[in-house]
């Protein structure tokens, strides 16, 4: 049994590799990533809002967090 490696990427591959990179960049700006980042956030503060007493409390530093990283300038 001979091994064999594969061959070296055509062009194509290359061509369809940056083209997938290319359509990325406006997709991972800077709205879309903060929100991937404080949506989870927020649900958890959320969840934890309905422990007594405290929850409202980390509920608001955690909603009052995410606000700030929405403001960032990404």
């Amino acid at each position: 049994m001979i091994l064999t490696f594969p061959s070296e990427p055509s062009n194509m591959q290359h061509i369809i590799k940056l083209f997938i990179l290319l359509s990325l960049i406006p997709v991972l700006s800077g709205c879309f990533f903060t929100k991937l980042v404080t949506v989870p956030m927020r649900v958890g503060g959320a969840v934890v809002s309905i422990i007594p007493v405290v929850g409202n409390t980390a509920d608001a530093a955690i909603d009052a967090t995410a606000d700030t990283l929405d403001e960032l300038p990404f």
